[in-house]
């Protein structure tokens, strides 16, 4: 339990998945609920013009952002927030989401029990990636989920080098690598053969695509590393890629250095439904 259950929740942000009639429906009946209860509804600006409403200047005062779409969608929201403490209720339109854990059929009734305080709101941690380039920096950007450095489908193995915290690890030849959050373990992570790691956890894991060697595991470090990556290849087309986000193209040399991210993403979850629920449902573990 946090100290949030106990505030009044007036102001709540909607954020719906683009281009998306179904996420606009259930938006749409999420207000209507909302405003019944005399709380006020705020919209992103995609989700605002998609159910012809005015988009939110300011995010003062909102006690809840409601997400209706996938785990795409929530991290589009959570990059939104910005490390503003406003809990994150994810209603996703598929099946069961990582993150979103309740459905359309149950938004309502669940967005009643939020209201009265019936339930508890876990903690993320995010990231922070940096790309330095000849010693500047080149961009800097939060991630929940993960932070990955690729080469395109044709290109040919790449080189890279990690330290953590200055301490040389080893250079992985591979297709690529994956720093991610426990949040983001279950993302593209877990297809890498990197280990599933519970949310609430603090730490990174560092998973290699498609590694040369089959001795390069996957590694579960402090939360408090600093990971840093460098590219040796010659310039084939390798792509530094944030949470899923489009693809900055890297160069020889270039080097990502990834790290805690200041702030916290926080998750309602269910009272009832539990982490090992989600993944036995995910993953249809019998």
């Amino acid at each position: 339990m946090t100290h949030h259950d106990k505030q009044v929740i007036d102001r709540v942000l909607l954020v719906g998945k683009r281009d998306s009639p179904r996420a606009d429906a259930v938006v749409r009946r999420i207000a209507r609920f909302l405003e019944s209860r005399k709380v006020t509804v705020v919209y992103e600006a995609a989700t605002a013009r998609a159910v012809g409403a005015r988009p939110v200047r300011d995010l003062e005062g909102v006690g809840l952002c409601v997400v209706v779409g996938g785990d795409g969608t929530l991290l589009a929201a959570a990059r939104q927030l910005a490390g503003r403490p406003v809990p994150i209720l994810g209603v996703n339109l598929g099946g069961l989401g990582f993150m979103a854990e309740t459905g359309p059929a149950h938004a309502v009734a669940r967005l009643r029990q939020v209201l009265q305080g019936r339930h508890e709101v876990g903690r993320r941690m995010t990231l922070e990636a940096t790309l330095l380039r000849g010693g500047r920096e080149r961009l800097t950007q939060a991630a929940l989920n993960d932070v990955v450095i690729a080469k395109s489908a044709i290109a040919r193995m790449i080189d890279l080098k990690v330290t953590i915290d200055r301490n040389v690890v080893t250079t992985y030849r591979a297709d690529g690598l994956i720093v991610s959050t426990p949040t983001g373990s279950t993302a593209y992570s877990l297809s890498a053969g990197g280990p599933i790691i519970h949310p609430e956890m603090d730490a990174l894991v560092i998973s290699p695509i498609c590694p040369h060697t089959l001795t390069m595991r996957p590694l579960v470090v402090p939360a408090t590393a600093q990971v840093e990556l460098t590219l040796g290849s010659d310039g084939s087309r390798v792509y530094l890629t944030i949470d899923g986000q489009v693809g900055q193209l890297l160069e020889s040399g270039d080097r990502v250095r990834v790290r805690r991210g200041l702030s916290e993403v926080l998750m309602v979850r269910s009272r009832r439904l539990n982490y090992f629920d989600v993944l036995r449902r995910k993953l249809r573990w019998g």
